[in-house]
């Protein structure tokens, strides 16, 4: 069960889901990427699953390269409330595809996530920590960053680097930063006054909103898995993995018993054929 947020958590959110997953070839020449499965679950329900038990109730889910696989999967979900926001006849990118559902999203700050943005919680769930610490009065948005060094799956240079008091800035060309972009934010409307119409990146209003310092971070409580290749897919699994049986042994060893191997929520599989949602 969810903990309990001492504030008001964002009732909708955007969840990106219409890329062409270039670098998870051949799956996603078969099934979208956000249908990929890690532990025998589409990425995208990992991803749904999270935002329900955090207490959203809508989730705008774009949709383009193989969109009607995507609407068909969505079509069974019953929490979060799914509006499908259509992008079949041109990919809008990440900025472009948030104005299209901008309509759908209301006048309050929404949930920002990418359908491939999966990671093992700390102590408290993330999601919730994003709601407590966002302050519509000081921020545009508040992106969930995760330590380079530590994530699974990630090797560069990391994107931001963050003051003390959550402003960010970018990293320069030749510079190394402390922390990677999770792929989770809470966004406000305002971010997106005076946008470009049509396709553009959310880089672009990202970078805008630094320039002003009215983009903020918070640090990622757990492991964050970035899962953009069909080796990260393994090694997101075995971490997950892993934490299911520390889990399991803590739980054992609180009820007084000796912990015990048992089978893994999420055992690692070697056929790709077995990643098709």
């Amino acid at each position: 069960m969810m903990k309990a947020c001492s504030v008001p958590v964002p009732g909708r959110a955007m969840v990106l889901a219409a890329g062409m997953g270039v670098r998870m070839r051949p799956l996603t020449d078969a099934i979208p990427k956000p249908l990929v499965r890690v532990c025998g679950k589409a990425l995208i329900d990992h991803v749904l699953d999270r935002l329900a038990a955090t207490g959203v109730e809508t989730a705008v889910v774009n949709v383009h390269h193989l969109a009607d696989l995507m609407e068909r999967h969505l079509a069974g979900r019953k929490a979060p409330h799914i509006v499908i926001s259509d992008e079949r006849a041109e990919l809008l990118d990440t900025g472009g595809g948030v104005i299209k559902a901008l309509p759908y999203l209301g006048v309050a700050p929404f949930f920002h996530i990418n359908s491939d943005s999966i990671w093992i919680d700390g102590v408290r769930p993330n999601l919730i920590r994003l709601a407590e610490a966002f302050d519509v009065a000081r921020m545009d948005g508040l992106l969930l960053l995760a330590a380079a060094s530590s994530s699974i799956g990630y090797a560069g240079r990391g994107d931001f680097a963050m003051a003390a008091d959550g402003p960010l800035r970018r990293r320069g060309e030749r510079e190394v930063v402390p922390f990677v972009y999770a792929g989770a934010a809470i966004l406000a409307p305002a971010l997106f006054a005076e946008s470009p119409r049509g396709r553009f990146s959310l880089n672009l209003l990202f970078d805008r909103a630094i320039a002003t310092g009215r983009l903020h971070g918070l640090r990622l409580e757990g492991t964050w898995m970035h899962v953009g290749t069909l080796e990260a897919i393994g090694a997101a699994e075995a971490a997950i993995a892993g934490a299911d049986d520390r889990g399991q042994e803590d739980r054992e060893w609180t009820k007084g018993a000796v912990p015990r191997t048992e089978e893994r929520n999420c055992d690692t599989v070697d056929d790709p054929a077995a990643r098709l949602a």
